[in-house]
């Protein structure tokens, strides 16, 4: 039986996979729609990273050879078309679990890299020999004490919660059911109506996956719920913002600064938003650890042979 690796990817992670499957990797970087279309029917299994969009075309022709299971590499999965994939009777997969911890440091990152404008100075140092230095310059916000609102109170955002609980930050959420008292206890946690969290919160944390409700749900109106000195930071997927509007936001510092792992139209930035020093761009590197690429492979090929041993307990997300 064979697997197709849409990604040149560390083989390390994949070593029990490799046992039992042949593994195929491109020689380069990563396979183009074409060469996977032309391929994919003599493979039993597909592991797509969120850079390849798995199309109909792609799953089509999958349908018409062995293709039984696409094993996404990563926990979003907005890059297949699941609906097509479950028409087509081929399972879908993802990897929940070993994102929860990278994401959340990059998310803490984000906070403190905008709030401390550690970036800006960096770069200017570097490249400004016009940089000032002085008690009253190049001040930033501390966070100690400040309100950090979590949209999305899941487990990365839990994880979340937990580390900024130990910077001295109080926790608000918004969920669309807020969790049990004990819960709420426990992550020092305490909910609020979106609306209130925006207008409240010194940090907000975007941790929602991409839905018809999720789309754009930071836009020009709710970024003028925001405080001045707010910071918006989002690593869950880049159409939450609508990037325009929160380019506009900064330009005129109608909030103080954001930190984005994602975009609207990746690899694609704006140039206005590349120009702005107010906010601190990262590659969708959330999970970006050696460490972390190595347990999304081993999760993934879980995935593959479980579901090949009649073993239901794999993380299916159709």
């Amino acid at each position: 039986m064979r697997v197709l690796v849409s990604t040149r990817l560390p083989e390390e992670g994949f070593s029990e996979l490799m046992k039992k499957f042949e593994v195929i990797f491109p020689e380069k970087e990563i396979f183009s729609k074409e060469e996977v279309v032309q391929i994919i029917p003599e493979f039993d299994a597909f592991i797509p990273t969120f850079q390849f969009k798995v199309d109909r075309d792609v799953i089509g022709a999958g349908a018409q050879g062995k293709l039984k299971i696409i094993a996404n590499y990563g926990v979003g999965y907005d890059n297949i078309d699941v609906d097509f994939a479950t028409k087509c009777g081929i399972v879908v997969t993802n990897t929940p679990d070993p994102v929860v911890e990278p994401t959340a440091e990059m998310a803490i990152a984000l906070m403190l890299t905008v709030a401390r404008r550690v970036s800006e100075c960096d770069r200017k140092l570097r490249t400004d020999s016009s940089i000032k230095w002085g008690v009253m310059e190049n001040l930033g916000i501390s966070l100690y004490g400040k309100t950090l609102g979590i949209v999305g109170l899941g487990r990365i955002g839990k994880a979340v919660a937990r580390r900024a609980v130990a910077l001295g930050m109080k926790i608000l959420y918004f969920n669309r059911n807020s969790l049990d008292q004990k819960t709420e206890t426990k992550l020092e946690a305490r909910y609020a109506p979106l609306k209130q969290l925006l207008c409240e919160s010194d940090v907000i944390s975007l941790h929602v996956p991409l839905t018809e409700s999720t789309f754009h749900l930071i836009n020009e109106n709710t970024l003028r719920l925001m405080k001045p000195t707010a910071i918006l930071i989002n690593t869950s997927r880049g159409a939450v913002i609508d990037e325009s509007a929160l380019t506009e936001a900064l330009t005129n510092h109608k909030i103080f600064g954001a930190g984005l792992d994602v975009f609207e139209h990746e690899p694609t930035i704006p140039e206005n938003l590349k120009k702005l020093d107010n906010v601190v761009l990262s590659p969708h590197n959330g999970t970006g650890t050696i460490d972390d690429r190595n347990a999304m492979s081993r999760f993934a090929s879980q995935n593959i042979l479980r579901f090949f041993e009649g073993n239901k307990n794999i993380s299916r997300v159709n």
